[in-house]
């Protein structure tokens, strides 16, 4: 694994703990506050996001695949979740018109999966 590789793995794996431990907020420190504004599912929809986005970033570091498509990867998650994540605690509703760009390069990036090369994993 390359010294790049390396550094995709370790911050999948930062970003994974962030997930859980966001999503555990949440659920539990969060639960009341999240069920009287009924954000809730947003809050669950945002970690769970998050959590997904962050095992395809600790494959694709895993297998070496281009570092463009991980930080597109990551911009998307910390875009997509974030928006959402403090749109829950702030109330700021605004922030909602900010969620679909991190929705978009996700979607980027797993569309670019689909021109990857077999051999080195590059397009």
């Amino acid at each position: 694994m390359s010294e790049r590789s390396w550094w995709v793995v370790r911050g999948a794996a930062l970003l994974g703990a962030a997930a859980v431990a966001l999503g555990a907020f949440g659920a539990h420190s969060l639960n009341e506050l999240l069920e009287e504004s009924g954000r809730t599912e947003i809050w669950k929809t945002a970690s769970t996001y998050h959590l997904i986005h962050s095992l395809l970033l600790l494959f694709l570091g895993w297998h070496g695949i281009s570092i463009w498509r991980c930080g597109l990867l990551i911009a998307g998650t910390l875009i997509f979740s974030g928006s959402l994540y403090l749109l829950c605690l702030t109330g700021h509703t605004w922030l909602g018109a900010i969620t679909p760009i991190g929705g978009t390069l996700l979607i980027l990036v797993w569309f670019s999966l689909v021109f990857i090369n077999k051999e080195n994993g590059r397009s």
